[in-house]
């Protein structure tokens, strides 16, 4: 099973990865800086060249998607930009473009996260950004062809990110196994069109 990892460079892709890695899959990481696949997900062009170099593949996971993170004072229409050319655009991208390349049967899961039902102060971007990427997820399930799947996993901060707990007040982190477990029952499962919470 061959399996893209998009964002694999920070701290949910590079776990993922050595998980499913250690499991004997065959994962391709791509990122910003990746050594291995070099991907923009801001760029329609650079999300063109990752899948052209990779082909044909089962699966892809993004945790990638940047979104602005401040003061709500600092939120206006450029601000705004970076949640939506990040981590909204750029994944219903890798969607749109890598249908074309996936093989059938094969899933795509995607990143959210608990900002979407319970903002925090400073996070308006990412839980408009989650918002859409989730309508997206839902309405992409019951359209995509060939025996596709797509999901998301919709997390709250995550243990291995405690520089974000204070902006998290009350929230019971998710555990690096129960984010593992929620990508895997995305990739290995059967559902699709679901918000998977972790």
């Amino acid at each position: 099973m061959k399996i893209v990892i998009v964002g694999a460079s920070g701290t949910m892709g590079q776990y993922l990865a050595d998980v499913l890695e250690n499991e004997n899959y065959e994962v391709i990481k791509a990122s910003r800086s990746s050594e291995e696949i070099q991907v923009d997900t801001t760029s329609t062009q650079s999300i063109e060249e990752m899948f052209a170099k990779i082909g044909a593949f089962d699966a892809l996971i993004s945790t990638a998607g940047e979104t602005f993170v401040g003061t709500w004072k600092n939120l206006n229409d450029k601000t705004f930009k970076k949640g939506i050319e990040g981590k909204m655009m750029g994944q219903i991208n890798l969607v749109l473009i890598g249908q074309h390349y996936i093989n059938p049967k094969g899933s795509f899961t995607l990143i959210t996260g608990a900002l979407t039902h319970e903002p925090q102060i400073n996070f308006a971007n990412a839980s408009a950004a989650n918002g859409a990427v989730e309508g997206f997820v839902r309405a992409a399930a019951i359209e995509l062809q060939n025996g596709i799947r797509i999901n998301a996993v919709s997390p709250t901060v995550i243990e291995n990110s405690p520089h974000y707990f204070p902006y998290f007040p009350g929230e019971i982190p998710t555990t690096m196994k129960q984010l593992e477990f929620g990508f895997k029952k995305s990739l290995f499962g059967a559902v699709t069109g679901h918000i998977i919470k972790p």
